[in-house]
Parts: C-alpha cells; sequence; structure tokens
C-alpha cells in the first residue's frame, strides 16, 4: 500500500486560504498512491474558536474532499472543526473516490488548550480498509493515551497501519517522537504521524517531525524538519505478516474492555 503524507503550513482561521494551498499540493501528486493524508485541523489550524471556524456537517470541506477523492482516484482523510447540531466536534473525515465519506470524532481533547470546553469528545473508533490492509485514523492528543489505541483483541490484531494527523508544538517534540515509536512497538504495526509546519495565532511553532515508524520501532520516513513536504512510501504487508507470526505477542496481550 502506498501512503502519501503532506507536512506544510496552514493559514490561521482561513478556510479558502486552506482549501486553496492543499489543493495546489495534491495537484502536485503525481506518483500513484492509496491514500493522501491531510494535518489535524487543516482548513483553520488548531482553533479554539468553533463559532467562528467549525462548518455545518457535510458541508464545504467535505464536498472538497470527496470533489479531490474523486479527481485523484484515492483517499484524502485529515481533520476538520464540524458543527453538527448544537455541538462542535474535532472530526477526521475518510474521504473515498466512490462518493463514501467516513467520520472519526476526536476522543481526547486536549484541555490545556481549552478544547474539552469547546469541542465534544467522540466515542467510536474508525477502522477502514485498503486492499487487505486494515487502517485506524486518531488525532493528535489521542497519542498520549494507549489503552484507545490499543490493537489486540482476543489476541488478534484489529488494525495494521495506526494513523495520527495533529497539531503537535515544536516544544513537545520529544514526547511526539518517542510515543509515536512505542505505539508502533506495542500494537505491532506502522505507525504515521503527520504533523504541520509553521506558526498559528497563538504564537505556537510547530516543526513537523512528521513521521512513518515500521511495526519493529524503526523510523522508515522522516521529512526534513521546519519543511513543507509531500512523500509518498509504500508500506510492505508481507513485511507486516511476517513479523506478527515470527514475534506473536499478541497471544500474550491482556484482555479488557473500555467502560
Amino acid at each position: 500500500m502506498k501512503v502519501t503524507i503532506i507536512q506544510t503550513n496552514l493559514f490561521w482561521e482561513d478556510r479558502e486560504k486552506n482549501l486553496a494551498h492543499f489543493d495546489a499540493l495534491i495537484n502536485k501528486i503525481t506518483e500513484p498512491t492509496d491514500l493522501i493524508l491531510l494535518p489535524e485541523m487543516f482548513t483553520t489550524g488548531f482553533s479554539m474558536d468553533p463559532l467562528k471556524v467549525a462548518e455545518e456537517h457535510k458541508t464545504v470541506t467535505y464536498n472538497w474532499l470527496l470533489k479531490k477523492a474523486k479527481e485523484k482516484n484515492v483517499i484524502v482523510a485529515g481533520s476538520v472543526a464540524v458543527k453538527e447540531g448544537s455541538k462542535f466536534y474535532n472530526r477526521l473525515h475518510w474521504a473515498e473516490p466512490n462518493g463514501n465519506c467516513s467520520f472519526y470524532d476526536k476522543r481526547h481533547l486536549f484541555r490545556m488548550a481549552t478544547e474539552d470546553e469547546k469541542y465534544t469528545a467522540g466515542k467510536e473508533k474508525l477502522i477502514k480498509q485498503i486492499g487487505d490492509w486494515k487502517i485506524m485514523s486518531l488525532v493528535c492528543y489521542d497519542l498520549r493515551f494507549p489503552v484507545w489505541s490499543r490493537n489486540f483483541k482476543d489476541q488478534k490484531p484489529q488494525y495494521d497501519v495506526l494513523v495520527y494527523v495533529a497539531n503537535w508544538p515544536e516544544v513537545r517534540v520529544y514526547p511526539w517522537r518517542q510515543l509515536l515509536i512505542a505505539r508502533a512497538i506495542e500494537n505491532q504495526c506502522y505507525v504515521i504521524g503527520l504533523n504541520r509546519i509553521g506558526k498559528d495565532g497563538n504564537d505556537y511553532n510547530y516543526s513537523g517531525e512528521s513521521l512513518v515508524i515500521n511495526p519493529r520501532g524503526e523510523i522508515i520516513n522522516k521529512p526534513k524538519t521546519n519543511e513543507e513536504s509531500i512523500e509518498t512510501l509504500t508500506l510492505d504487508k508481507t513485511y507486516l505478516d511476517e513479523f506478527r507470526k515470527i514475534f506473536p505477542v499478541g497471544l500474550d496481550a491482556d484482555n479488557f474492555r473500555i467502560i
């Protein structure tokens, strides 16, 4: 499976500029790929003003994502500030070329930025399939909570690739790297951490540090720090299956349920 990650700056609380920017970046992708990943809140930056930036569910960015998915014949995924009813969500969209779009609402809301006061936490995981690959997508602060991303159930893996789209500030980049590596090792899966670059409206700097990590915890792709980058890489299912076979830690995994 081929995955493309777009590490770039975001225009603060400006949907039109961000959509035009990503439109141009996606149009630059000429290499065949199965999945294009965009950062967390890619149309606005990590804004805690949902009354200003959130869009009604299944409107502007929803339609844009489906349009790009159809044009490129590829799945496009990223998170957006969304209003549904009286509530706001940090909602990851998984847009497919056939017109289907699935959603994941960020489970763990970043209280240090009052995200938990402005947005509503999700309750359901999203695991999607591309060929014989199963992909689970999560958002930023979810990375700090390994129970939510736990792969093994009844000693069997539930997914093969774990994705985190993020706005993770440079000041906390050390735990970003270490936690991504830990998630790959403990879940015996590929992990993709996609982060933004640049400075947001709150004067926080983001250095990128996007990473792709194999099931052994080895970094296999790392775009340059603080630089815009479009990276397409191939994940090896045979490698993953063989590693799980020769080192079957899932057989000793603890069973539990989240209540």
